[in-house]
């Protein structure tokens, strides 16, 4: 898990646009990657308003770190509430910490921090922010808008989640926001559902959540993001995809730089009321050993996606990111038939 942005996998990463602390882990590699390649015409997207991005910028930054401390609490309380399955007995998990610094030839360029449990109810689940600056390598600049205009200096902030449940009647999950910034801001991400055993109720509340959330924040389309993150979580040497969807987004640049932070605040905030409200649903129900193998050759697409497909994790290996960060996203233990 590379933080969805770029983390520190760039060649070339010296000089900050703005910064305030580093944060957290797997940041920038999807500015290409859950948008299934498309990139947008950088013509289209509006110049920030140089007088309140960097206020923005600290303002996101704080916001991803609260919602991961938000996150991290709510997970230990579920920790706690656990009464029934073989795991009632051990101790609740708690989640350890890990910050991470990029160097690139001495000069600074951001860091993160990690958050990784191993419970009784979380098998494993990371919870990564990060803050990274610097530049692009010149052939990928010209990939990302505005970057180009900037001299390549660009500044990415975000949070990533990835869960991987002990219960095979418990769903995986997946989550990310983030904002990036060149000569042009914009605002991304998402969450999609990945259960072990499909239950038609999980995914119709899931996705009535997001929708809801979608629809507080006209013109948002709900039916546009949940389109767009079905292509993307696709498998197709399995022609199948890796689970029951949800919504992602990229390039969000409305115009009103504070209405598309709320939306992507919301996005957070919705991810921490639903995806707990399903997990209490089944955590505490006892599963047969067919439904552990199940789980557990499920999870071999999850990998296979991950390790083939993803553009934040092959972008990431190949440029000498961190390694640690980029591979969390990969479940603790998976089979193939």
């Amino acid at each position: 898990m590379y933080l969805e942005l770029l983390g520190d996998a760039s060649p070339h990463w010296p000089i900050p646009l703005h910064h305030e602390q580093a944060f957290g882990s797997k940041l920038l590699c999807q500015i290409n990657i859950d948008l299934g390649g498309r990139f947008p015409d950088a013509a289209a997207m509006k110049p920030h308003p140089a007088t309140s991005i960097e206020t923005m910028q600290t303002t996101a930054s704080l916001w991803f770190r609260e919602l991961r401390d938000l996150i991290c609490n709510e997970f230990e309380r579920l920790e706690d509430e656990l009464t029934g399955t073989p795991f009632q007995n051990q101790a609740p998990g708690r989640f350890t910490r890990k910050s991470w610094e990029r160097d690139d030839s001495g000069q600074p360029g951001g860091g993160g921090e990690m958050s990784l449990m191993k419970g009784r109810v979380f098998e494993k689940v990371g919870v990564n922010i990060s803050t990274v600056y610097g530049h692009f390598s010149e052939d990928f600049r010209k990939q990302i808008p505005g970057a180009i205009d900037n001299n390549g200096a660009f500044w990415a902030s975000g949070i990533s989640l990835v869960a991987h449940m002990q219960s095979p009647l418990v769903p995986a999950i997946h989550m990310n926001t983030r904002m990036i910034v060149t000569a042009k801001s914009w605002f991304g991400g998402g969450t999609d559902l990945n259960p072990m055993i499909p239950d038609d109720q999980d995914t119709a509340d899931f996705h009535t959540a997001l929708k809801a959330c979608c629809d507080r924040h006209p013109p948002v389309s709900y039916q546009e993001y949940k389109e767009w993150c079905d292509r993307y979580f696709f498998i197709p040497h399995r022609n199948e995809a890796r689970g029951v969807g949800g919504i992602f987004y990229d390039y969000l640049d409305s115009g009103n730089q504070d209405a598309d932070f709320s939306f992507t605040q919301d996005v957070g905030s919705t991810f921490l009321d639903i995806y707990p409200r399903l997990i209490r649903r089944h955590m505490n129900q006892s599963w047969s050993a067919d439904q552990r193998e199940h789980q557990l050759l499920r999870r071999g697409r999850y990998a296979e996606f991950n390790l083939i497909y993803d553009r934040g994790t092959q972008f990431g290996l190949k440029t000498g990111g961190n390694v640690e960060a980029i591979l969390m996203s990969l479940p603790p233990e998976a089979k193939w038939p």
